[in-house]
């Protein structure tokens, strides 16, 4: 009975440690106090300010998180290709050793801290002439979020049965027809799931950002926040734009996780 108290306690500390921080950012993203903790009554002032544009920032910081999420996107759709296509590489390889040296090659960026892959980047892209930008936020994003998008997929493959894509070759499929008919709709969930996280991360991401970004004043979100809070405090707008972003991934969590329990009960 004790143990139970205790684990239960565990997890609602545990909860409250990670949640009570986001629960006051929305708390006082109400008030049109410039500081977090002075309460100046319930005002909705910094939500118009965000979506009318007519705070000081408000123009910057919209064109933070499009940059945010027009990278995110690109980078969460190349990074599913590339992923897939890997992962079903790796999983048909005859050589054990082989496939074991691959996987374990694709383990080390995620691994690896973000400022070593960040500074890696950079002076790859510094050494190959490419100036910093759109692209090479791009591709970095792409280089660390592949390989999640591989552990992904690889448990999809083990649980198909290899006889389907043996039998719609022998009933005169080419081998792109049944990837695309019979490979593809079984590991579909995985792709999902690599996609999601892939967008996530890459939203998230602000090490690899900051030293591939360049100096022609691209900003994504994390590095819009890094910026200003140097300035001595963060803009109030930001209040309302985390509250924003932290409900829209709930909403958008609840429905996908009743989705995939409604298709697991079918």
């Amino acid at each position: 009975m004790m143990k139970k108290i205790l684990a239960k306690s565990y997890l609602y500390l545990l909860l409250l440690v990670l949640y009570a921080p986001i629960a006051i950012i929305i708390l006082f993203s109400f008030t049109n106090s410039k500081s977090i903790g002075d309460w100046r009554g319930f005002s909705l002032d910094l939500y118009a300010n965000m979506f009318t544009g007519q705070a000081a920032h408000s123009t910057t910081i919209a064109r933070a998180v499009v940059n945010t999420l027009v990278i995110a996107v690109a980078a969460a759709a190349i990074s599913t290709l590339l992923g897939t296509i890997a992962a079903v590489g790796i999983f048909n390889m005859r050589n054990r050793n082989l496939r074991q040296a691959i996987q374990f090659t694709n383990n080390i960026p995620m691994i690896n801290p973000d400022i070593i892959t960040g500074i890696s980047l950079f002076l790859l892209f510094v050494s190959i002439g490419i100036s910093g930008g759109y692209i090479t936020v791009t591709l970095a994003h792409v280089a660390f979020c592949t390989p999640y998008v591989v552990l992904n997929v690889m448990p999809r493959l083990a649980r198909m049965n290899p006889n389907i894509y043996e039998a719609a070759l022998d009933l005169g499929a080419t081998p792109m027809t049944a990837f695309r008919k019979v490979i593809i709709p079984e590991i579909k969930p995985g792709m999902v799931s690599g996609f999601l996280l892939s967008f996530t991360l890459s939203i998230d991401d602000f090490a690899v950002t900051l030293f591939t970004k360049g100096s022609n004043g691209l900003e994504t979100l994390s590095t819009y926040i890094y910026a200003d809070a140097r300035k001595g405090g963060l803009t109030p707008e930001l209040r309302c734009l985390a509250a924003v972003i932290f409900l829209t991934v709930l909403v958008l969590l609840l429905v996908f996780n009743r989705r995939s329990n409604r298709l697991a009960k079918q």
